[in-house]
């Protein structure tokens, strides 16, 4: 599975941004999503993991209630809605694929995209 993100830019605190994770390949029905992060000088964290069909969501609490992932197997893509953004929400955002749901581990995802950078500024 290849993946791209993209939908990153420069917005203001309390602004809106949809994330897209574009996937190739036959196989994206079959496989978990998730979005992480990374800020300058910080690992790389989990943001929210759905699963492969789509019934299953799981997020970071400090993104719980204002983040909403979801999928379209028919588009090969998933989403990433970000609402309420805050300065702390900066950081570089990639999707990712594992082949089960449940993980909010880096290594338990097999499959990365290049990563989309969101700035919040205040």
């Amino acid at each position: 599975v290849q993946l791209q993100a993209y939908g990153g830019g420069l917005v203001q605190a309390g602004d809106s941004l949809r994330l897209s994770c574009a996937a190739s390949g036959r196989t994206f029905s079959s496989y978990a999503m998730g979005w992480f992060r990374q800020a300058p000088g910080k690992e790389r964290e989990f943001v929210a993991s759905i699963s492969w069909g789509g019934r299953g969501t799981a997020y970071a609490d400090s993104v719980k209630a204002r983040f909403t992932i979801r999928r379209d197997n028919a588009k090969n893509t998933v989403y990433l809605q970000m609402n309420s953004l805050k300065p702390e929400d900066t950081a570089v955002y990639y999707c990712a694929a594992a082949p089960s749901y449940g993980s909010i581990l880096v290594n338990d995802f097999d499959y990365w995209g290049q990563g989309t950078l969101v700035t919040v500024s205040s």
